[in-house]
């Protein structure tokens, strides 16, 4: 019996090591698939910059000029005298008018191309700017309750694990710190859901189920075509990570095209009758520890 109970105990221990090391190797291989999605959506964005840049500074990303900016500013305020965070700020197109209008601002983005371009433009015009390479989900350089506000102008859709980003942009955040983001709205942004690529449909037809696609930008106006990748989600998938990150909603809008805007940017007939995005404010609760289930 004491031979066998021996035995026995061999067998587990060994059992259980082989175990141990398949469930490591799952881990790895987990983590290679993640750190490679990020190096892949990283270079996408880098490779975009030039287009990108061009489409932004020379007024041709009409939904944000007549579209979502308004409305997500509307939503801000005033900013004179706060310190901002400006999440996946790319090559500073906003963080640029949070400056403009006396915020002492901190944009970052984890395109090292992109920040390359926004501190040439911050060299331009000096606006006291701080732009650094950070990923929006790790934000370690930066300590608890550092800002007055936290802005993701329509990036939070890109962000493969968004509920670290903001649980991230909750942390940083003062008491009764705002953060305030938008995104395309998840019941009718266009995606693409199987080959061939030219195929797409509203996410409505497909809404609870979470999934990653290409962007192709194509446009005409557009110096060089890329692509980006994106990730649909349920609006409750994004309240849930308010929420278990001690974030109360306190405003949320589904902006519509002024009058003037659609004068002058005629594509945006497209968006009067069917929202193209939202808007959502939220605010850091009193009781600022973290880790909530």
């Amino acid at each position: 019996m004491i031979a066998n109970s021996a035995f026995d105990a061999r067998v587990v221990v060994m059992v259980s090591k082989k175990f141990e090391r398949l469930g490591w190797q799952r881990y790895e291989r987990s983590k290679e698939r993640l750190l490679s999605d990020k190096d892949c959506m990283k270079k996408e964005w880098n490779d975009a910059v030039e287009s990108w840049v061009d489409f932004v500074r020379n007024g041709k990303d009409y939904y944000r000029e007549g579209l979502n900016n308004p409305a997500a500013f509307e939503l801000i305020g005033d900013v004179a005298g706060l310190t901002v965070l400006d999440l996946a700020c790319g090559e500073g197109y906003n963080t640029r008018i949070l400056a403009r209008k006396n915020a002492k601002v901190t944009g970052i983005d984890f395109s090292e191309k992109m920040i390359e371009s926004a501190k040439k433009e911050e060299e331009r015009e000096k606006l006291g700017i701080c732009y650094r390479v950070m990923n929006a989900t790790d934000l370690h350089e930066f300590s608890n309750n550092q800002f007055d506000l936290a802005a993701c102008f329509m990036s939070l859709q890109d962000i493969k694990d968004f509920r670290k980003a903001i649980l991230e942009a909750a942390r940083v955040l003062k008491c009764d710190g705002r953060f305030v983001f938008s995104i395309p709205h998840p019941c009718t942004e266009m995606i693409r859901v199987h080959k061939p690529e030219t195929e797409k449909i509203r996410a409505i037809e497909r809404y609870f189920r979470t999934m990653q696609y290409t962007i192709e930008w194509n446009m005409e106006r557009l110096t060089k075509p890329f692509q980006t990748t994106s990730f649909h989600r349920t609006l409750t998938e994004y309240f849930d990570a308010l929420y278990r990150s001690r974030l109360v909603v306190t405003r949320f809008a589904e902006p519509r095209p002024t009058q003037k805007a659609l004068q002058r940017y005629h594509g945006l007939q497209d968006v009067l009758n069917t929202p193209q995005s939202v808007v959502i404010g939220s605010v850091k609760i009193e009781d600022c520890s973290f880790g909530a289930g």
